[in-house]
């Protein structure tokens, strides 16, 4: 696993041998900001990064100039190696948050332009998290929300969906307030 661009580009991290997170591959996750680059300017947006696991995707905003990125994660090893790692590479544009993400989701008063949802891909409730963020009002008017998951689920049904990218196993489903703008 590494920081695929940016200031930190092929930055290597390694995240205790004990973890439980699945990160998302480097793979995966190049092409993700293939695409996000040529939607956002990513040194002007607000970045919320929910189940961050091992912050690779945190970091990666980080690394590539975002300058206001909240990752949040309640397991503590998780969140305390996502905070070192963060202060190691002095990203201290990253905010860690060592929170359940649905308390974290009740309780928060910013919204943002893009959230980032990695929830465990055997999650019972994973298809009530894009809901659960429009209820709230996390997302701005133009912002998106991406979850990734695995091939066993299925937003497309979902009124916010507008669309799936596949990348091995992994899989990226976007999602906007008006899901009549259909550019990701």
């Amino acid at each position: 696993m590494r920081i695929i661009s940016g200031t930190h580009k092929g930055k290597p991290l390694y995240p205790p041998k004990n973890f439980d997170a699945r990160p998302t591959t480097d793979f995966a996750k190049e092409s993700l900001f293939n695409i996000l680059n040529n939607h956002f300017d990513l040194s002007e947006i607000s970045v919320l990064d929910l189940f961050s696991g091992t912050g690779s995707i945190s970091f990666e905003f980080a690394s590539r100039g975002c300058n206001d990125v909240t990752a949040v994660e309640i397991n503590f090893r998780h969140y305390s190696f996502i905070k070192k790692a963060a202060a190691e590479m002095k990203f201290d544009t990253i905010k860690v948050v060592k929170n359940n993400v649905f308390t974290f989701m009740k309780y928060c008063k910013k919204n943002y332009d893009l959230i980032f949802a990695d929830p465990p891909y055997d999650m019972k409730n994973i298809d009530s998290i894009p809901g659960l963020i429009f209820e709230k009002k996390l997302l701005k008017e133009s912002g998106r929300l991406i979850v990734e998951h695995s091939q066993n689920t299925d937003f497309s049904k979902h009124p916010g969906f507008i669309d799936l990218r596949t990348y091995g196993s992994v899989n990226f489903s976007f999602f906007a307030i008006d899901n009549s703008f259909t550019e990701i």
